[in-house]
């Protein structure tokens, strides 16, 4: 299972964070020789698109890309509402509707991912 990026929008529409959260396996270069022999084949790999946005903050959109396979998408949403308002919101050098560049932010965030991508829920007091 794996979740793929996780976006916050601003309620105008912008984005205000970004993060990219899986990373293809790097390949190896590959060398050809003409002729080519081309084989397409077709894949099919879907994404589910998750979309958040809670009561306390209105017009603030959490965006979740993941594999249709991962369980606990909606306690994850919870989860990164939870770290927005805990390090975003009450740091003051924070404005609303800006980019969230908060170190903190993003180490809560990412131990958020892995944590979902391994249990895939979240329990109480997490």
């Amino acid at each position: 299972m794996a979740i793929f990026s996780v976006y916050v929008v601003n309620k105008a529409g912008g984005l205000i964070y970004q993060y990219d959260n899986y990373v293809p396996r790097a390949e190896v270069e590959k060398t050809f020789s003409f002729p080519l022999d081309l084989v397409l084949k077709v894949h099919d790999e879907k994404v589910i698109v998750s979309f958040g946005q809670r009561d306390g903050i209105r017009g603030i959109k959490f965006i979740v890309l993941a594999d249709p396979r991962q369980a606990g998408i909606d306690a994850l949403l919870r989860k990164i509402y939870e770290i927005y308002s805990d390090y975003a919101l009450k740091n003051p050098f924070y404005s609303l509707e800006m980019p969230i560049r908060c170190e903190l932010f993003d180490q809560n965030l990412k131990s958020a991912l892995e944590i979902a991508e391994k249990a895939g829920t979240f329990g109480p007091g997490s």
